[in-house]
């Protein structure tokens, strides 16, 4: 009974063995790519029978990818990777995706090896570069791996095939890197290599502008780039290449120098015209004055172009006479048509000197032709200082009053402390120089004081005695009137004694009177400089000259003794 049962309704173990003796005739596994065939299309799911109980379904879109549109059709053979027998629905689970990535892992595995290039996709862009399609397996592009210099706009490289180097590749993190750059730079060296193995230095050839930046602009020529630096577009300044070149723009250049181990190459635009710079020195004598344009200025100066080509500076030094601490851009603007006197030319640094205030009256000499020595003038105290004071006069330019040459009989330091800054004051001219733009000013030579010295002028000749009152006393000295004149001085403690114990100050007492000699004396400014020392120093020898001899045997103390005892008889 069982047996029968048994042949006529097979029981589920009869079942479970003829679906495993089914599955036995196919070599199919779980995890694993199989090939299969679509026996239909429905709407946008492929169904395909890869030989057991059940077909399987895989979206149509999984047979396309970027760059490729799907072809799939009834009949196809296809291979699929199986996840799993049978679903919940009693389907096969396939994936054309991973059967597609599974096959391209293998490839790229030994293409990876082989250091081989790849063929793939830029589909999607991400965080720090793209992605790229190898065909079912994804890659990852670093941004400055897509070229060779950084693109803006990646649209025409989009969903186009394109050649990448693998520079590593994780399999077990599913991580691949690739390089777009590489295999340009690749490319490019062997063009490289047979494009400047064809150029020589000096040619001149055409080339396109690729690139500006603020050195410079980088030429086409043809499959290599050549530098055209700033310096090399034109003999005139060019502030930025942009103001003379454009991108795309065709350029004639000529090659200075290729270097054949960098392939890096120099050109040159204004090496085709003709060098300004040779015979500069008869075209701008020392002492000539010329027109230019102000084209650039610094804190140090500004620069004047003469012609294309040929710029000088100006120095802040040489831009005005009497405005010494002023910024050049306060005295000329860019752009300026400005007149020039030429300084100095150096043909083989290529520079000018240029001075702006040569070409102006120099306001010293003109001072000099309107006030010579002797005349009065007035002007305002612009300033005081420890030494006198400063007056403005006209033209622009100061005088100075010493303080020796305030009054003819109170101290300077005393006498300056009643001017103040805006008072106009009257002095006399004492001295001009031209060269070192210095004016000399006096304002006692204005009153009478000096009289009595200008009469008796001939008493103060040097190495004349003269006989002085101490009217003060100081660490440095002391201050003196020559008796019988309104005229002080100042004798310096090193001028106080021939004997170095005695130059001190302090023995001596306002109200003294002393004996000093003249050293030199100035009619014209009433300046003059008397010494103790100098007097001392006169005495003796003159007491040497009268009293010793070298045969005689009386010695120095001898000789001091007579002059001593002669001093006190005319005394008495």
């Amino acid at each position: 009974m069982p047996a029968a049962a048994t042949a006529q309704n097979p029981t589920r173990e009869d079942f479970a063995k003829l679906l495993e003796e089914s599955y036995g005739h196919h070599d199919v596994q779980e995890g694993s790519v199989v090939k299969g065939r679509v026996v239909a299309i429905e709407k946008d799911i492929a169904v395909i029978d890869i030989g057991l109980k059940t077909e399987g379904r895989v979206p149509v879109r999984e047979f396309s990818g970027p760059g490729r549109e799907s072809t799939l059709k009834v009949g196809d053979e296809v291979e699929v990777y199986l996840e799993r027998v049978e679903n919940a629905l009693g389907e096969a689970v396939l994936s054309r995706d991973k059967a597609r990535r599974e096959e391209s892992w293998v490839k790229l595995e030994k293409a990876f090896n082989e250091n081989e290039k790849v063929t793939g996709v830029i589909f999607n862009s991400v965080k720090g570069g793209y992605t790229v399609d190898l065909d079912g397996a994804v890659a990852f592009l670093p941004r400055s791996q897509v070229d060779i210099r950084p693109i803006r706009d990646l649209g025409s490289l989009m969903n186009t095939p394109q050649q990448f180097q693998i520079l590593k590749m994780d399999r077990r993190r599913g991580n691949i890197v690739v390089s777009r750059r590489t295999v340009l730079e690749e490319t490019r060296a062997g063009q490289r290599q047979e494009l400047v193995s064809s150029l020589e230095e000096g040619q001149v050839i055409d080339g396109v502008v690729k690139n500006i930046t603020d050195y410079g602009a980088f030429v086409d020529l043809g499959g290599i780039d050549g530098l055209l630096h700033v310096t090399d577009i034109a003999w005139r300044r060019v502030n930025h290449p942009t103001d003379v070149l454009t991108i795309g723009q065709t350029v004639k250049v000529k090659i200075i120098k290729i270097n054949h181990e960098t392939h890096r190459i120099s050109l040159g635009m204004k090496q085709l015209q003709g060098d300004p710079w040779e015979g500069i020195e008869a075209k701008y004598p020392v002492g000539a004055k010329v027109k230019g344009r102000v084209t650039n200025i610094t804190d140090y100066g500004a620069f004047v172009e003469l012609e294309p080509g040929i710029e000088g500076l100006v120095h802040v030094s040489e831009m005005s006479w009497t405005k010494k601490n002023v910024h050049p851009g306060k005295l000329v603007s860019t752009s300026q048509e400005v007149e020039v006197s030429v300084i100095e030319v150096d043909p083989v640094k290529r520079r000018i000197s240029l001075g702006l205030k040569q070409t102006l009256p120099n306001p010293w000499e003109a001072f000099a032709e309107k006030h010579p020595v002797g005349s009065t003038v007035e002007g305002e105290v612009k300033n005081k200082t420890e030494f006198g004071l400063f007056l403005g006069l006209d033209g622009d330019v100061d005088g100075m009053v010493h303080l020796s040459d305030l009054d003819w009989s109170r101290p300077g330091e005393q006498v300056i402390e009643e001017y103040k800054k805006g008072d106009m004051v009257k002095a006399q001219v004492l001295d001009v120089d031209v060269e070192k733009e210095r004016i000399s000013l006096g304002i006692k030579q204005l009153s009478g004081g000096g009289a009595a010295v200008e009469e008796g002028g001939a008493e103060f000749k040097k190495g004349a005695v003269v006989t002085c009152e101490v009217i003060d006393v100081k660490d440095a000295g002391i201050e003196v009137k020559i008796v019988g004149t309104d005229l002080t001085t100042f004798i310096k403690r090193s001028e106080l004694s021939r004997d170095r114990n005695e130059q001190r100050a302090d023995r001596f007492a306002v109200g003294e009177k002393i004996d000093a000699r003249v050293v030199s004396y100035d009619r014209r400014t009433r300046k003059i400089t008397v010494s103790v020392k100098a007097l001392e120093i006169a005495e003796e020898k003159e007491a040497v000259a009268q009293y010793g001899s070298s045969d005689s045997g009386a010695t120095l103390g001898d000789i001091l003794g007579k002059v001593l005892n002669r001093g006190k008889e005319k005394e008495e």
